[in-house]
Order: C-alpha cells, then structure tokens, then sequence
C-alpha cells in the first residue's frame, strides 16, 4: 500500500510540474452508464454531421481495449481561461483558441510525462489522449474527483469553474484512486436560459447539432441554414455563452501557459479587418491557431453568415 501511496504521489507531483492544474485518478473499468447515455445521444441524432461519434464505441466505453492491461485513468486539467479579452464589437472567437493550438500543447506534456513515469517505474504501458481518440473525457474527470458535468454539458471544478482542457493518461500500473465529486448545479438553470439556440435540451444534454460551436468549427457544408440567422450573437468561432453565464466561473483565473498567450489580432482585429484578411494572411496568422480547423473557407462562410441580410 505505501508503494501504491508514493507512486499516486509522484504521478500528482509531477503533473504539477508539467504544467497541469488538477489531477486526478480512477480505476480503469467499463463505463456502463455512460454507455448507455451514449448510445441514447447518437440514436437521437444529436451529434450532427459527426459521424466518427459513432466510430469505436466499445473503445469509447472501455479504457482497456484501449491499452492492454490498462488499470488506471489518469485525468488532467490545464486552464485556458485568458488574462485578456477580445474587443466586443468584433466577430467573436470561443477563449480556448485565443492562442496556440492545446492539441500540440498538451500532446507534449503527456508525451513527457510518460517518459517521466516510465525513467521512474521501468516498462509502463501507456497512451495519451486529448481530443484525439474514443475516450470519454469528462466522465473520467468526474469519476476521479476534479468536478461534475454541469447542465450545459461542461465540466465543472468546485474551486475554478470550467475553463479547462481535458486530457487522459490510461496507464498499466495500479495507484489510489481518488472519489467521485459531487453535483452542484442546484436549481441553477442559467446556462439552458441563455443558449440562444436551444442547444442545451435538458440538464447535462446538449444537442450538438443546434450548437453555434458545431456550426462553426464542425459544420463542414458551404452554408448554415438560413433558419439560425441573428441567433449566433456575433459568434465567428465557437462560443462560449454557456460557460459565461455559469455562476461558478467566478472563480476563473487566467492562465500561466505561455502557448495559450493570445494572438493579437484575435484580440485586436475588427469586423472590417476580418473581412479583409486574405487566405495569404489567415495562414500566416493562425498557422499554430485552432482556426485553421474551420480553415480559411470556413471562417469566410461564418463571417458572411454573421452579416445581416441585404433587404
């Protein structure tokens, strides 16, 4: 047992180290409630035009079909919450892509992080994930303690509200595992009030077809439907209404990581010098950005779509 306590220590020491705000570990088991609400989401079509949703299922469910012999999920969070906002009469861009990309960023960290455990421990097997795979992310977050799901699908820390990337290190060594948190939405429904287009159906489900952030960043279709115009509220990319309203947000710090620094121009352009920008100037720009997620075609397709329509 004082091995299992020394090596939880280690692991939690050294996410600090990394970068990383909160840590937290569960054992790695099947997700059978989770499951089933998967499999209710997907059936109801609420995951759009993302069909890779429904890719790998089983895997999604399961952290040991993901690595063999896999018996702790290691989840860690890394605040994105910036220190500087945008201009607000510019097209809005959603906080988590006012710097660098966090793929590459936390990639880096998981990737060190490994190395680390493994020049400690010997042969330990292991994967990394952020974005990238059929894990579910924030039931592992709950499940190791750093929050709840709150009733706009995002996870909520306690002490710091829900401005965090979430990225899971499924490793094959035994550790403590730490206690399921508790919910404390309460009676609050703020965040289903304000969406402003009805993407938040009920407490924890979000439709993600009807979300602006799907719409913008997903969508991969010439046009957004004429039916959702003048409900983005000036949303380019993204949004982050949900989370803004959360009263638990109070408790938002900026971040310290120097790759989530924001990039001026999201910070500084206005609606004319968005217009204006050349594909030239949008690679330059936003080459290390979320942005070129949308790629340049899709950032004109949602500026056009922010545009009030001629009469």
């Amino acid at each position: 047992m004082q091995q299992l306590d020394n090596n939880t220590v280690f692991v939690k020491q050294l996410a600090r180290e990394l970068g990383f705000d909160h840590c937290g570990i569960a054992k790695a088991e099947q997700l059978s409630d989770d499951a089933f609400r998967l499999e209710q989401w997907l059936n109801r079509g609420m995951h759009g035009g993302m069909q890779y949703m429904e890719n790998y299922f089983d895997k999604r469910i399961d952290p040991r079909l993901l690595v063999d012999g896999a018996q702790s999920v290691i989840t860690l969070l890394l605040n994105y919450f910036p220190q500087e906002r945008q201009r607000p009469d510019a097209p809005q861009v959603a906080k988590y892509a006012y710097g660098n990309d966090y793929h590459d960023v936390i990639r880096e960290k998981l990737n060190s992080m490994l190395a680390r455990m493994r020049e400690e421990w010997g042969d330990v097997q292991g994967r990394g994930f952020v974005d990238s795979a059929p894990v579910l992310e924030r039931a592992w977050a709950q499940r190791s303690g750093l929050g709840w799901i709150g009733k706009n699908g995002n996870l909520i820390h306690k002490q710091a509200g829900s401005f965090f990337f979430i990225a899971t290190l499924i490793v094959d060594i035994p550790l403590v595992y730490d206690s399921a948190a508790g919910d404390y939405c309460g009676s609050c429904t703020r965040c289903l009030d304000a969406c402003p287009t009805g993407a938040l159906v009920s407490p924890t489900v979000v439709d993600g077809s009807r979300c602006i952030s799907y719409y913008t960043i997903e969508l991969k279709d010439a046009l957004i439907p004429d039916k959702l115009q003048g409900q983005f509220n000036d949303w380019m990319f993204g949004c982050d209404i949900c989370q803004d309203v959360c009263p638990w947000n109070r408790f938002s710090k900026a971040n310290t990581e120097t790759a989530f620094t924001p990039i001026p121009e999201i910070l500084n352009f206005s609606n004319s010098q968005w217009e204006e920008l050349t594909e030239e100037e949008f690679r330059r720009i936003f080459r290390k950005s979320p942005l070129k997620r949308s790629k340049f075609a899709g950032i004109r397709r949602n500026l056009q779509f922010l545009q009030p329509p001629t009469t």
